[in-house]
């Protein structure tokens, strides 16, 4: 950790303490400056990691699957789908269906997880919705696996982050602790119903 980094955060704290009308021991204050410098350090890494998976599974949707009618496996699937039946924006159904998992994801994994899912999945609507990629080609095979290794890679970037950016990828979470199946093997069962249907 750089020492103005942990020079700024003990300032800060001091003066929360002092604001408090509280003081620690010497030993005590710089314990509690490394403990707030390692989850700063934390949360910088997880908002790097979810934010380049939103831009790399945006790139994935807007430069190769959207512009092609091409379908993706998921919940962003199944909003494309619905998309084309209601004419709804993708954005808002990516946020509607996505809600549901969101609730289990709070209730059985974690808390903060849920909550930079929450972000994750808003961002990633924003960004399909606002940001403008170019179409980088119309060749069906070249979009079906550059499409899906930019979206596979922001969904796997997401989940470094300790976040989704998919529903799908909450009910596999789970179910990976509660069977002996992987969480791509749960991705890849949702998948298959999900397109047989």
């Amino acid at each position: 950790m750089h020492p103005l980094f942990s020079k700024i955060i003990g300032v800060i704290i001091k003066r929360q303490l002092k604001h408090h009308d509280q003081s620690l021991p010497e030993n005590q204050l710089n314990k509690k400056v490394s403990n707030v410098a390692v989850e700063l350090k934390h949360l910088v890494h997880d908002i790097f990691f979810i934010a380049m998976g939103i831009l790399s599974a945006s790139f994935g949707l807007k430069g190769f699957l959207l512009p092609n009618s091409f379908i993706d496996g998921g919940v962003t699937g199944i909003s494309l789908i619905l998309t084309e039946i209601t004419n709804l924006p993708l954005s808002v159904l990516l946020v509607l269906i996505n809600i549901p998992f969101l609730i289990m994801g709070f209730s059985t994994i974690s808390k903060k997880f849920a909550v930079k899912s929450i972000f994750a999945i808003l961002f990633l609507a924003l960004s399909v919705h606002l940001m403008e990629f170019p179409i980088i080609t119309d060749d069906k095979l070249l979009i079906s696996v550059f499409g899906g290794f930019f979206l596979g890679v922001g969904i796997g970037m997401a989940i470094r982050g300790g976040a989704v950016i998919d529903g799908t990828e909450v009910l596999a979470i789970y179910l990976s602790k509660k069977t002996g199946l992987t969480i791509g093997d749960v991705i890849l069962l949702f998948n298959i119903i999900n397109v047989s249907n």
